[in-house]
């Protein structure tokens, strides 16, 4: 084993045996957004890079399938439209893709799950905003100390890491244990 890999999996160890401390606002997370869907709302998703990647992930498992076969659920990842990514960054600015996304899909009950490793993405922090004003709740999942999305989201959840790659490797575990915790609020797992 190289000693890139030794040192990358023994941080990722590390962390993940501290990933206990998360239980309670993971727990809370997944109820929250089962409560969106059971009443008819849907989870939007949004986040840059590989936070982008693991929004899409996150709703592909909801609208297609998780634990077992079911209804689908209604989930969307704001960064999956090239054209509405492309004209709003092109005619307004980047910081606006995610929240012109939110303001006109968007509807008081939906929940929106903003993804940001580091807490201070602006077209995020601006998503959050605009969910805020239509009465949607929302959830941070986040890294090192939360950035500024901690102190504006309905709730956060924050990876005690400093390290990009680690915290997103712990962002879509948790994100697979959204996934299972909406199926069994719903009564699917």
């Amino acid at each position: 084993m190289t000693a890139l890999l030794q040192r990358n999996l023994a941080e990722h160890r590390e962390l993940f045996s501290q990933m206990h401390i998360l239980d309670d606002a993971i727990g809370q997370a997944g109820e929250l957004i089962a409560l969106s869907l059971q009443r008819g709302g849907k989870l939007m998703l949004c986040g840059n890079g590989g936070s982008a990647a693991d929004s899409q992930h996150i709703a592909a498992e909801l609208t297609g399938r998780f634990i077992k076969d079911r209804r689908p659920l209604a989930a969307m990842a704001l960064s999956t439209d090239s054209s509405a990514l492309t004209c709003i960054g092109n005619d307004y600015s980047f910081d606006d893709v995610f929240s012109r996304q939110v303001s006109g899909l968007g509807r008081e009950g939906d929940c929106l799950l903003a993804i940001s490793t580091s807490g201070n993405s602006r077209n995020v922090i601006q998503a959050v905003e605009a969910a805020h004003e239509l009465g949607m709740k929302t959830i941070g999942l986040l890294g090192r100390d939360g950035g500024a999305l901690t102190k504006i989201c309905s709730m956060s959840i924050v990876v005690p890491s400093q390290t990009t790659a680690r915290i997103q490797e712990a962002h879509i575990f948790i994100g697979h244990a959204l996934c299972g915790l909406v199926e069994e609020h719903l009564g699917f797992a």
